[in-house]
């Protein structure tokens, strides 16, 4: 091979590695034509353009209380939504009493780092996060929902995950215009949650927010919407403010 041919397959190596670095994306996803400009748009990106774009509207009467009890057993299987994410996001789970309460667990990794990260009850390192922040859905349309639904959007393992508790504080109700997972392997897979949920439950986004997540699926543009989780309505006998 002559030095021009190996010179130009180092520059194109090296343009695929950038390319990753800055989408969150492999080398084996832009090499294969999975990326790019040109490539053919996959579900999650797709559906990015079936969300309605608005402003966001002031936070005037948000509360946590409006969202009903915090991790609230609506799928009524006998135990509290926090450890039902807990038992579903933790290896080498351990449970105080029977095989409900978690006492301790670990995230291997944690989506937002990539480290792993120790649970014990009580001292935990470890939240649930919304992907979609409670604050940030009250101004994107929940607050002119009937509590039913905020319950239920506030409990449905779609829009719940469990992760390190430094980055997850940091968040705070960022969108994905002000906020993206350290991790930046993750990023396609934590934008296309939020797609998802934002259009299960009719949550508007902002232009910058659209953007933001055009631009990071755009470079993972094979990723998939994912789906399921609960129902957008709680059961009668949950009550919110």
């Amino acid at each position: 091979m002559s030095r021009h041919h190996k010179g130009v397959q180092a520059a194109l190596l090296l343009a695929l590695v950038v390319t990753a670095s800055v989408t969150g994306c492999s080398p084996k996803d832009a090499a294969d034509g999975s990326s790019g400009p040109d490539a053919k748009a996959g579900p999650a990106l797709a559906a990015v353009d079936t969300l309605t774009v608005k402003g966001r509207a002031p936070k005037t009467g948000y509360d946590r209380a409006r969202f009903g009890s915090p991790w609230a057993d609506t799928d009524s299987n006998g135990c509290g939504t926090r450890d039902d994410i807990l038992k579903r996001d933790l290896d080498d789970v351990k449970y105080r009493d029977g095989d409900c309460e978690v006492a301790s667990g670990r995230l291997a990794p944690d989506p937002y780092t990539g480290k792993d990260v120790t649970f014990t009850r009580g001292r935990s390192q470890v939240d649930i996060d919304h992907l979609v922040a409670l604050s940030d859905a009250w101004q994107k349309g929940a607050g002119k929902w009937e509590p039913s639904k905020r319950i239920a959007f506030a409990n449905d393992p779609l829009n719940l995950l469990a992760v390190d508790a430094g980055p997850n504080r940091g968040k705070g109700d960022g969108d994905t215009a002000t906020w993206l997972p350290p991790d930046k392997g993750y990023r396609c897979a934590y934008v296309a949650r939020q797609v998802a949920v934002k259009k299960k439950y009719d949550v508007w986004v902002t232009g910058a927010e659209r953007d933001a997540m055009k631009r990071v699926l755009s470079g993972c543009p094979k990723e998939k919407l994912p789906s399921g989780g609960g129902p957008t309505a709680a059961p009668g006998r949950f009550h919110a403010r």
